[in-house]
């Protein structure tokens, strides 16, 4: 079993209903941002980060995700028969993916400075962490309402609360996630799960984030990644 993660799911199987009209024939991954999809964004992540080993899972207009990686070395995790949110779809794509922590990334947002997975591979110690959450600070994270997600304390453990939203990376060890009955639930119930036990920790990232949930985002992720090349 691995210590350090080499395989990432990326998540693209959601129905981006937040963005309305732009979702009605195409899925939100393949969204353009910047002139180039929002899923190519993350997986230039993962490529400048040095990871090869990549699951996409896929549901709502999933064939057209998997006609746009085609000829790439990248495994479908396909869940067309059934949406499963991210905690049933990463318990499926777990064979895909290999033994012990993986990383994962959400394919709605877009990124500035440094390479975010790499930041989270520097601070993973799987010692001490079942989880370690890439977190921005609320008045950091460009395009996303609200008070954030989670609080941390000095020594890096995450508790619910305010002041920091949860930027869709992570390291996260899947022990214990087939317990879970439902074939479809959230990575919040075992992260909850990890927060009691004092495994769950978070990182800030340094540079730029933006959630492009909506419409209007992608004119601020498109200023922000302007502003970044500039």
């Amino acid at each position: 079993m691995r210590k350090s993660p080499d395989a990432l799911m990326l998540f693209a199987a959601g129905f981006g209903t937040r963005m309305r009209e732009l979702t009605r024939d195409r899925p939100k991954p393949l969204i353009e941002v910047a002139g180039k999809p929002l899923i190519d964004h993350a997986l230039d992540i993962a490529a400048a980060a040095g990871i090869a080993h990549v699951v996409v899972n896929t549901h709502y207009l999933g064939a057209q995700i998997a006609a746009h990686l085609a000829g790439r070395s990248i495994t479908i995790s396909d869940e067309s028969g059934e949406i499963l949110e991210t905690g049933g779809g990463l318990r499926k794509a777990l064979p895909l993916l290999g033994h012990g922590p993986v990383l994962t990334l959400n394919t709605d947002a877009v990124w500035t400075g440094a390479n975010v997975i790499t930041e989270l591979l520097a601070a993973w110690d799987p010692a001490r962490m079942s989880s370690l959450l890439a977190l921005i600070p609320c008045d950091h994270a460009t395009g996303h309402p609200g008070t954030g997600d989670f609080s941390f304390s000095a020594e890096g453990r995450i508790t619910r609360g305010e002041g920091y939203v949860y930027t869709g990376a992570q390291i996260l060890n899947p022990a214990g996630i087939e317990t879970f009955s439902e074939p479809a639930f959230s990575l919040n119930l075992l992260w909850n799960r990890q927060i009691l036990e004092g495994r769950a920790f978070g990182m800030i990232h340094h540079g730029g984030w933006c959630d492009v949930g909506r419409p209007e985002s992608i004119t601020l992720a498109e200023a922000m990644l302007g502003s970044a090349d500039g």
